[in-house]
């Protein structure tokens, strides 16, 4: 099954997607940081990093089956502007849907963040959701936890499933996975590995960043806790949680915490492959960047691949259903 990719990053959706059988043939993100990372990943899809608005229709591979993609989430973050479709990171959103118009695939998967259904992105997500629609498919949104889906952490997306309309599908969103896994399932045995930025890690991106902490991160406790999900992994080395080998950190008032002076030498961020292990890549994926940054960027813009993958299996099993999967 061939599948288009926008917005791809270093390739969190694809890799699901992949592992649930299917073939990226072509994939596309103007980010240069995350290039060299997905061609390395992904050496069987073609890559374009042409803005999206800039790409040539005619320029697309034909015979698709599938679009999947994340559109940039600042637009809608509760963490951002809340620009919408002000913000021209917004409206690549519109770029994508009509991509999707011209190209008439069976399905498509659509990401974005749990800030798109805040209250006032109303009039935004209405919009996004008829635009599907226009385009000619049956549409399912649902918000989803990635810990229900075997990702230890706690993440909530947006998730858009359309299937062409005509083809009469009832689809269902992934059932919930009982086992919920922790911190200690993902990173527990990488304690001893970990460098403070600037050295050479043993392990491929397994550096922390290392520098002040904003009033801001200070305002909550940071540390995580061996035998819960992780806090929302983040697109940012200096944003990072603590490693939670550290002592919970300590309530002086309201939105002021400190660090307990006995443990002060235990307090590191995450590393980069801490994180990447949480957002569920493989070891075997190898992160290839110029800056500590970049690497914590691409992965937690990353979609986790678990998630990915449970959401892929679920289109997997419609298609088969109605006898159009084929390798």
């Amino acid at each position: 099954m061939r599948l288009l990719s926008f917005f791809s990053g270093c390739g969190g959706l694809d890799l699901g997607f992949r592992r649930a059988g299917y073939q990226i043939v072509w994939a596309n993100d103007n980010a240069h940081s995350v290039r060299e990372t997905y061609k390395y990943n992904f050496p069987e899809t073609e890559f374009c990093d042409t803005n999206i608005n800039e790409l040539k229709l005619e320029d697309l591979p034909d015979n698709i089956t599938g679009i999947i993609g994340g559109p940039p989430c600042q637009s809608w973050s509760n963490a951002g502007k809340g620009g919408g479709f002000d913000d021209p990171r917004g409206k690549v959103f519109l770029t994508f849907i009509n991509i999707l118009k011209a190209k008439k695939p069976l399905f498509f998967v659509a990401e974005n963040v749990k800030g798109l259904l805040a209250a006032r992105n109303k009039e935004s997500f209405n919009q996004i959701k008829e635009a599907f629609k226009e385009a000619g498919y049956d549409l399912w949104v649902e918000c989803l936890n990635a810990n229900d889906y075997e990702v230890p952490q706690n993440r909530e997306r947006v998730i858009f499933v359309g299937f062409r309309k005509g083809l009469n599908v009832e689809y269902e969103f992934p059932e919930v996975i009982d086992n919920k896994p922790v911190v200690f399932d993902a990173i527990h045995d990488l304690q001893n590995t970990a460098v403070s930025m600037g050295q050479k890690p043993i392990i491929n991106a397994h550096e922390y960043w290392k520098g002040g902490y904003s009033y801001i991160y200070m305002s909550r406790n940071r540390v995580l806790d061996w035998n819960k999900p992780s806090f929302t992994i983040q697109a940012s080395g200096r944003q990072t949680s603590i490693h939670p080998s550290a002592p919970k950190m300590i309530k002086v008032e309201k939105d002021v915490f400190m660090f307990a002076p006995e443990g002060a030498h235990l307090y590191r961020r995450l590393t980069a492959r801490e994180c990447a292990r949480i957002q569920t890549f493989p070891d075997d994926f190898i992160f290839r960047y110029q800056t500590l940054s970049d690497a914590y960027k691409m992965i937690g813009n990353a979609v986790p691949v678990n998630l990915s993958y449970h959401i892929a299996l679920s289109i997997r099993r419609v298609l088969e259903e109605m006898h159009m999967w084929h390798e």
